[in-house]
């Protein structure tokens, strides 16, 4: 009987998919891998190193197991061998820093440069489309991190230097911009229309509603019940409302706060990755259960 209960949990856990636990694919700017972490454990799974001069600052686990990073002198889809399935390069003159996967199965690639660029792969790698835009930020490097696509095809370009966000039709008209007041590392569209910005060296984010230029919601270190925020890069954001903050300590030298903090609706820290030697810092973050 209680050999048949176990068998009877077991087939009931696979089927749920209860079994899996939670990974976490990380990178940051100024540290040489990238990696997959076990959650619970805070141990890394596995490694990938990164070329001498890469900077990572987008990183993606594929449903089928593929890992897609952005290494600023391109993009690249490998698997877990680390064999290449496809590698787009940036131009002489450009760096990429921006690189997602879209629910359809194709790739998004952000491309700073003048132009700057928005690059759309099928799921080969091959180039499907092309948006050429204008930032006027001559700085190439301060152009943008992380954008992103909003489901009517809208594009969201957080421009650093200008400190605002960019929005472009899905053929490349302007649509307009929101300002943010400091600098934007990420953007994120939220259910509700608003957009979750990550403010990078302010400490903070917060919410904007594009349509009237409104913010809500601004979220500062000392909000934060039970850590601290340094950069903040990239947001995850979990289907319960919960955000789990790459919180990057590359220009702090206080090196004791977390790398990651999970925070709940109430901005109340409920995890958080302690400082650990073998990743120097993090800035963008990807969970995923397998």
């Amino acid at each position: 009987m209680i050999r048949e209960k176990l068998l009877i949990a077991a087939i009931i856990c696979i089927c749920l998919g209860a079994c899996k636990s939670e990974k976490l694919a990380i990178a940051g700017s100024g540290w040489d891998d990238i990696a997959i972490i076990d959650k619970k454990t805070g141990i890394i799974e596995w490694r990938h190193a990164l070329d001498a001069g890469d900077e990572c600052n987008a990183i993606e686990v594929t449903p089928d197991g593929n890992v897609l990073f952005a290494y600023s002198k391109g993009a690249k889809l490998i698997n877990r061998n680390h064999e290449t399935v496809w590698d787009f390069k940036a131009a002489a003159g450009e760096e990429i820093h921006s690189a997602s996967r879209l629910k359809d199965g194709s790739y998004m690639i952000g491309v700073c440069g003048e132009p700057a660029r928005i690059v759309e792969l099928d799921p080969a790698g091959k180039q499907i489309k092309e948006i050429k835009f204008r930032t006027l930020i001559f700085d190439v490097h301060n152009q943008f991190r992380q954008i992103s696509r909003k489901n009517d095809g809208t594009y969201l370009i957080p421009l650093l230097e200008k400190q605002k966000i960019l929005m472009l039709t899905s053929e490349g008209r302007n649509k307009g911009t929101a300002y943010v007041g400091s600098s934007a590392f990420s953007v994120k569209p939220l259910d509700d229309n608003y957009l979750l910005v990550s403010c990078g060296s302010a400490s903070q984010f917060i919410k904007i509603d594009p349509a009237n230029q409104q913010k809500q919601n601004v979220i500062v270190t000392n909000e934060i019940h039970g850590g601290v925020l340094r950069y903040v890069a990239e947001i995850f954001l979990y289907d319960n409302g919960n955000k789990l903050i790459a919180n990057s300590n590359m220009f702090s030298n206080d090196k004791s706060q977390p790398l990651l903090i999970e925070i709940n609706p109430d901005n109340q820290v409920v995890w958080s990755l302690p400082y650990n030697k073998e990743i120097k810092n993090i800035t963008t973050v990807y969970s995923f259960h397998e």
